[in-house]
């Protein structure tokens, strides 16, 4: 394959964003802050964990709840509990996973 005139094959291309050197500037941003901050609290520690539980637990309670209510609606035994239970299951541990992951 021939370069156009004046340019590189892929010149026209849209340029990805190199990820594994922003992966580098966010590690050095987190490690600058931890060298200023220091090491987080043990009641800081402590309340993370107790958010991220709660993150889980709410959604699944909630799709636990409501499928139960309308199991007894439209009488169909633990059919809309159990699909609406690994719904709020799964969206909490998505929205725990995202909390986590976040800059």
């Amino acid at each position: 394959m021939t370069a156009p005139e004046g340019g590189s094959p892929d010149a026209g291309a849209p340029q990805e964003p190199d990820r594994l050197a922003d992966e580098v500037r966010r590690r050095g941003e987190r490690h600058a802050r931890w060298s200023k901050e220091g090491e987080p609290a043990v009641a800081r520690r402590l309340a993370q964990i107790g958010v991220l539980g709660w993150i889980i637990v709410v959604p699944t309670l909630l799709g636990l709840f409501v499928g139960r209510w309308l199991d007894a609606v439209f009488a169909t035994g633990l059919t809309i509990t159990g699909a609406l239970l690994m719904i709020g299951l799964g969206l909490g541990c998505w929205s725990a996973w995202k909390w986590m992951n976040q800059p």
